[in-house]
């Protein structure tokens, strides 16, 4: 079988422990014998992450802002646990956090939607893609730790030494502050981005913060997303027939709750963090969510929305069996093939990524699936199979398919 020719690399990044397995994997079985694949490669594995002060990690976004695409597997955020069982030189910062930084883009994680796989909320009936603000507020907060009564000041110092001062609080015993930011830019870039993706997509495009409480940090979210929509964008919504309108964030989930999906929610970081975690358990799986951090100027970095699934990485050390989802991991792989297919001009690349995502959802969909669908799945006369044995399974239905 000739493979199909790739002309510009892919930054592919790894990553830790079960999903780094599950990585290889992939790519033995569902890359390599059919695409020449051309990556451009860096170990983000918590280990070479030490070893390089983080370095590997910087040098992967600027990678992708070269190349256009990138691929991400799954990595270790550590935490004091983490330092202590990796030897770790410091506590580093999560590589996902240093990526969107540096490509200062917007995440959007969508559902993948699998029959069998029926939503917890029984009036969903489409995808909701949660679009992630990807820069700034808590992932790059500052915190102090108060040990006594005190005062607690936000100061600013203009450049020609002009001093701004407001009282936080007076504490009369100790506590706890946090200090976040955020610029106009980033905002700036996403409102466009999600303006732009809901054109992409032909959906509606609601945003929601809590302006009523935070008056000046969420407010200028808001202002920002209507002034562009208003002066750039509202008349490309009217004629594309969708919609964009502003709600608070507890609104938002209440309607959301009650909709029938079909749409893009946009969120602040903190809040797309957590929204799209529910988004993705209530449609069925954590392992069932595609997620793609969009520049402004249009490059994509493609990975799973999950965690490195360290209980199942134990396991395997082990040598014990593990059932583990791949499925968001291959979706970012294809991903990736796709859109590197598109800004090729390769479309046999593109109808390759094509074929594997309908390979892998047939695959369950015939009732082959790994442990965390099967135990949820309205499918009758299930086959629960291993890592290796559901991904052998999507290879022999790609072939089929194919052939």
């Amino acid at each position: 079988m000739t493979k199909i020719q790739m002309t510009t690399p892919i930054v592919e990044m790894d990553g830790d422990e079960m999903t780094r397995i599950l990585w290889k994997m992939i790519k033995d079985e569902l890359l390599l014998p059919f695409i020449d694949l051309k990556t451009e490669y860096y170990d983000l594995g918590l280990v070479c992450r030490n070893e390089t002060d983080d370095q590997v990690t910087i040098d992967s976004a600027m990678a992708a802002l070269k190349y256009g695409v990138a691929v991400k597997c799954a990595t270790i955020t550590p935490n004091a646990a983490r330092v202590k069982e990796y030897d770790l030189k410091e506590m580093w910062k999560s590589p996902n956090a240093t990526i969107r930084a540096i490509m200062d883009g917007t995440v959007f994680r969508a559902p993948i939607i699998v029959k069998g796989i029926e939503p917890n909320v029984k009036t969903w009936k489409k995808p909701i893609t949660i679009a992630r603000h990807a820069y700034g507020d808590v992932y790059k907060a500052s915190e102090m730790k108060i040990p006594a009564a005190g005062k607690c000041e936000l100061a600013y110092t203009a450049e020609d030494g002009t001093e701004t001062r407001e009282l936080i609080h007076d504490f009369t015993g100790a506590g706890i502050i946090q200090g976040m930011h955020n610029t106009e830019k980033s905002i700036t870039s996403f409102a466009r981005s999600c303006f732009r993706f809901a054109l992409d997509t032909h959906q509606d495009l609601w945003f929601a913060t809590k302006d009523t409480i935070s008056k000046k940090y969420d407010h200028t979210f808001k202002d920002i997303f209507q002034e562009i929509f208003d002066q750039e964008f509202k008349t490309q919504f009217e004629e594309a027939g969708i919609t964009y309108f502003y709600t608070l964030i507890d609104d938002a989930v209440a309607r959301v709750i009650k909709s029938e999906g079909g749409y893009i929610w946009a969120c602040k970081n903190y809040d797309g963090d957590v929204m799209s975690d529910m988004v993705a358990t209530a449609f069925g799986s954590l392992a069932m969510m595609t997620s793609v951090l969009v520049s402004p100027d249009g490059k994509y970095e493609y990975e799973a929305a999950h965690g490195t699934v360290q209980r199942h990485y134990y396991k395997h050390l082990k040598g014990e069996e593990t059932s583990t989802n791949s499925v968001a991991t291959i979706f970012a792989w294809t991903g990736a093939l796709r859109k590197r297919g598109e800004m090729d001009s390769l479309p046999e690349l593109q109808k390759f990524a094509d074929d594997l995502e309908a390979a892998t959802i047939e695959t369950i969909e015939n009732g082959t699936m790994t442990k965390d669908l099967a135990l949820i799945t309205s499918l009758e006369n299930v086959k629960t199979v291993n890592s290796e044995d559901f991904i052998k399974a999507i290879r022999a239905t790609l072939e089929a398919k194919r052939a």
